[in-house]
């Protein structure tokens, strides 16, 4: 089977760096060979990665309104 050329994305090495310090080594599409990617949030401390932080905050009463509205729902 024949694939056109550009078809495929360019995967190369580069360097990871996390926001603590430590680095590893990856295949990626970012950049170029050899290129750094400094990571400004890090996933072993993110409460999206480590599932912290799960509690909702009501801003002006919206949270509130949704649950009235939708009460008998769930």
């Amino acid at each position: 089977m024949k694939t056109e050329k550009g078809f495929h994305p360019d995967y190369h090495r580069i360097k990871v760096v996390m926001t603590d310090g430590t680095e590893f080594e990856t295949y990626s599409t970012y950049g170029k060979e050899g290129d750094t990617l400094t990571l400004d949030i890090d996933p072993k401390t993110h409460p999206a990665w480590t599932g912290g932080g799960q509690h909702l905050v009501d801003r002006g009463g919206r949270l509130s309104k949704f649950k009235k509205k939708f009460e008998g729902l769930f």
